[in-house]
């Protein structure tokens, strides 16, 4: 069905939380929004819904497994087919889980990679003519532990480092037709479940480390993937940490064998003094503190598409 000069955007995992936020960001500035969800079916209908109330024939659900490669080909044929054009892809989906050392199994390993990186490269792939054809652009949602690893989560962080190399390596295969970035969360959102190991002082001391002193917002990241999505054609290949200026936190310190899982404080030493220097983030290290011990409850992502 064409559409005329309405651009158009998939955004998988669009149903609720940060893509439910995406959506309504794209919608706003004009687009025609194709939401996909995999479980998250009431959520992506009644989302739609409120959005062609506000203009017809704006919005449309999808649903597919990301990890089912028919399902990633029949998802991509049904988001060309649907309004005759795509203008913008947004790898949004994913699972979230812990995956301790020695309790990996294949199922997990399958299920993270999947969604994280497997669906989201072929996805890219099969659409990747029809975006051509409107000089379109893909942003990926990639993560901060991308390149800090995050322990107990060894599967989703390799995953998601894949991801971001998959941004700049898509970045190069698809110029000049295909602007391809990604954003990079920090502490955007609490894990969906209320937690009470998540107490406010521990919440205070993360949010200490951040030069902007807050949690980030849905709409940040909306933000950041609608300019990158529709507002920047002279970049590519590049990935935006949105971390509230966590990572203008450091300290040098001494690189020693670690002895335990635990997280030590950086002591401050002169650039330049001693060989065998590692730069540390202190901010990270709490922010890992906190999520290592909420690793039993961590489906903020786990169940959101």
């Amino acid at each position: 069905m064409s559409t005329g000069s309405a651009r158009v955007a998939l955004v998988t995992g669009g149903a609720q939380r940060i893509g439910a936020a995406i959506v309504r960001s794209l919608h706003a500035n004009g687009c025609r929004v194709l939401i996909h969800y995999r479980r998250s079916r009431e959520a992506a209908l009644d989302l739609a819904g409120e959005l062609n109330l506000a203009r017809a024939d704006s919005c449309a659900v999808l649903g597919a497994d990301l990890c089912d490669a028919a399902a990633v080909q029949a998802l991509a044929q049904q988001a060309g087919a649907r309004w005759g054009r795509i203008d913008l892809l947004v790898n949004n989906a994913s699972d979230f889980l812990a995956t301790p050392l020695g309790d990996v199994g294949v199922e997990d390993w399958n299920r993270i990679f999947g969604s994280n990186l497997q669906g989201p490269f072929f996805l890219s792939q099969a659409l990747a003519p029809a975006l051509a054809r409107t000089q379109g652009a893909i942003v990926n949602i990639v993560d901060v532990h991308a390149t800090l690893p995050l322990a107990q989560h060894a599967v989703y962080t390799m995953a998601k480092a894949g991801l971001a190399m998959m941004t700049r390596a898509l970045a190069l295969e698809l110029a000049p037709a295909v602007r391809v970035n990604g954003v990079a969360p920090g502490a955007i959102l609490w894990p969906a479940e209320p937690n009470p190991e998540l107490a406010p002082a521990l919440a205070g001391q993360l949010l200490a480390h951040t030069a902007l002193g807050r949690i980030g917002e849905p709409a940040d990241i909306a933000g950041a993937v609608r300019y990158l999505g529709l507002d920047a054609p002279y970049v590519t290949g590049r990935y935006s940490r949105s971390m509230a200026g966590a990572a203008c936190s450091e300290a040098i310190e001494p690189a020693q064998p670690r002895t335990d899982r635990s997280i030590s404080t950086p002591t401050a030493a002169a650039p330049g003094t001693a060989p065998g220097l590692v730069i540390r983030n202190r901010s990270q290290e709490i922010a890992n503190s906190s999520i290592n011990r909420l690793a039993s409850a961590s489906a903020r992502l786990s169940t959101s598409w």
